[in-house]
């Protein structure tokens, strides 16, 4: 993965740089430890011309000699009429090797042996912007660095290495910072006022780890008190769908953590996250049993039920022939869901993904959404009534019922500004013949309707609502495409003074 994601961040990066920004990226992986144990294989006069392999390809090498299944099974019917695999053995009770089996390993090991290295994120950003331009901040004693000439060498640093290399940033002196867990706490990368580089912080989180409090931690080393401006945020992820499973844990206990610390659900997650990217709801369990359903009823056409259950192992028909009341729980569905190949990890993933957009948009539409602890924001808060709906017996603590009005100014945007929004994604121009109002037509998620079809739907946005509607429908509706004087003619209704 990290193979993938490199050339898009390092893009990334760099344009981050031409707009006068200073970089702060956070990882957890260093591969120490394999530094270490390949610079053990190598003789300490041969440090200074090296091309060392940073990977676990031994370690993959010896794990599929060791722990790939070779030996010959066959399979036999139980009393109760189930199959069982069994292992076959020879006249001397030794285990029978398939000769099939062993082929198949060696082919994945000599392929294995056969790929590029790809060298870690870390690596490869120290290599592409080079180590004067880079302040690491991880606590590493040695390194791998590249010359002027693209000769890898051996650096050795002293234990002094992460304060002089957070002075150098805080100078100026270097305009990208990396860190990880080992200067995560009890150091500041923020545009201090004080500091010499006040430049704003493009924030990456490029490993966000299995912890919410070390990211935590990491998030806030470059947002702080006394600072010139706040930073920009950058998750970063691969192309690869079934990574969200990683993001949706950090997502979760992100959530868990705001919640604990100050009261509110989405602090802890500051607006990083949305209710989609929490793969682990209650709205995603009802959108993994949608999806086992029209697996199992035959409405998922790119993936048959027997497809599906022997790609991932998990059963949806129960002994009796129906579907199980049992189902695989959602944690090891997302787990067998990461063992699959890439397009076939997509396909599924975009399906339980639409199908968990379209159970908490029906959700919000019927004002049952759960959205948990909130700030509430308007230009006045009115108290109608107020109600004692319980009162504790042994302390006499009331619990009250408020009935509260609510009073917020209507903030309907310009058409220049819908223009702009527009072009920004993808966006048509639209009036209804009928009323005269305009709308912007921009492209949204489909939905799935009752035999497993896809219909694709747009966002309709008007100047006091949104309306998601089905593309047939907007077709055969009074709702037109038009220029943009005749659009700017429809909006304009809505923003004329009275």
């Amino acid at each position: 993965m990290t193979g993938i994601k490199c050339p898009q961040l390092i893009k990334a990066i760099e344009e981050d740089l031409a707009a006068s920004n200073a970089i702060v990226i956070q990882i957890v992986s260093t591969n120490e430890e394999l530094l270490k144990r390949r610079l053990n294989e190598v003789a300490p006069e041969e440090w200074q011309d090296l091309n060392l392999d940073l990977t676990p390809r031994e370690y993959v090498m010896d794990y599929l000699m060791s722990a790939f299944p070779i030996h010959l099974h066959s399979i036999h019917s139980g009393e109760d009429g189930e199959e069982r695999s069994e292992p076959v053995f020879d006249a001397d009770g030794s285990p029978v090797i398939s000769i099939e089996a062993v082929a198949l390993r060696d082919a994945l090991v000599d392929k294995l042996v056969s790929l590029d290295p790809i060298p870690g994120a870390l690596e490869q950003l120290l290599w592409h912007f080079g180590h004067k331009q880079v302040a690491e901040v991880t606590g590493r004693s040695k390194r791998v660095l590249k010359d002027d000439s693209g000769r890898l060498f051996v650096d050795s640093r002293g234990s002094g290495a992460n304060i002089a290399e957070t002075a150098a940033f805080m100078a100026d002196e270097k305009q990208i910072l990396i860190f990880s867990d080992a200067g995560g706490t009890g150091r500041s990368y923020h545009a201090d006022l004080n500091a010499v580089n006040r430049r704003r912080r493009s924030h990456y989180l490029l490993e966000a780890g299995w912890r919410a409090d070390n990211a935590i931690q990491g998030l806030g080393r470059s947002h702080r008190t006394n600072q010139a401006s706040a930073p920009v945020f950058r998750p970063v992820t691969t192309n690869v769908i079934g990574e969200r499973r990683f993001i949706s844990t950090i997502a979760r206990r992100l959530d868990s953590l705001g919640a604990l610390t100050r009261g509110q659900r989405q602090t802890g997650g500051n607006g990083i996250f949305e209710a989609k990217d929490n793969l682990e709801s209650n709205y995603a369990e009802h959108a993994l049993y949608e999806l086992f359903r029209q697996i199992y009823q035959g409405r998922f056409y790119e993936v048959p039920l027997g497809k599906f259950e022997q790609m991932t192992g998990l059963g949806l028909t129960s002994h009796e022939g129906g579907m199980k009341i049992d189902l695989p729980p959602l944690r090891q569905f997302l787990n067998r869901l990461l063992a699959l190949r890439i397009n076939m990890q997509n396909i599924i993933f975009e399906r339980f993904e639409l199908l968990l957009s379209q159970q908490i948009e029906a959700a919000l539409a019927a004002g049952i959404y759960e959205m948990g602890v909130e700030t509430l924001r308007a230009e006045r808060f009115t108290v109608e009534s107020q109600e004692a709906v319980y009162t504790h017996s042994a302390t006499g603590s009331v619990t009250n019922y408020l009935k509260v009005e609510r009073t917020q100014k209507n903030n309907i945007r310009t058409a220049e500004e819908m223009l702009e929004f527009a072009s920004m994604y993808q966006g048509k121009l639209m009036v209804n013949t009928k009323s005269g109002h305009a709308a912007v037509s921009i492209p949204t998620h489909s939905i799935y309707d009752a035999d497993g079809g896809v219909v694709p739907r747009v966002l309709l946005v008007r100047p006091q609502k949104e309306t998601h509607i089905p593309v047939k429908d907007l077709e055969s509706s009074t709702w037109k495409a038009v220029c943009v004087d005749a659009f700017v003619a429809g909006w304009s209704i809505f923003i004329r003074p009275i």
